[in-house]
């Protein structure tokens, strides 16, 4: 049997989708996506719409890897794995607990615009 996969390249909006920073807090309570990081999520999600990975065999693997200009604009890629699941949920309405997150590889690439490889695969 062939596993399905996409593998998607979207920008990197910097620390704003980092699990430590994309959300934030109202006054009376509760939490709340920054529009930041919620247009990211949106562009994810409308990315992979068309995939159907609501069709795929669980548990979904998700995949990142990065390009960024330097070591201190590298975010640790776990960080980054919160919202990335939570995009997926939203356009597929999988509970993320259906999915395996795994750190990819960082290049350093200073002349170059920062961005993710997202890459996503079926289970067995």
């Amino acid at each position: 049997m062939i596993k399905r996969g996409v593998t998607i390249t979207i920008y990197y909006p910097g620390s704003v989708i980092s699990c430590n920073h994309y959300l934030g807090r109202r006054r009376g309570g509760g939490e709340y996506v920054k529009p930041e990081a919620r247009a990211w999520m949106d562009a994810l999600g409308w990315m992979i719409k068309p995939y159907h990975i609501e069709d795929w065999n669980m548990p979904i693997h998700v995949t990142c890897n990065g390009k960024f200009r330097d070591e201190r604009s590298r975010p640790d890629l776990a960080n980054i794995g919160k919202i990335c699941l939570d995009a997926i949920e939203d356009v597929t309405h999988i509970n993320d607990k259906h999915y395996r997150w795994h750190d990819g590889s960082v290049v350093l690439k200073k002349d170059e615009l920062p961005e993710l490889q997202i890459t996503i695969e079926e289970g067995e």
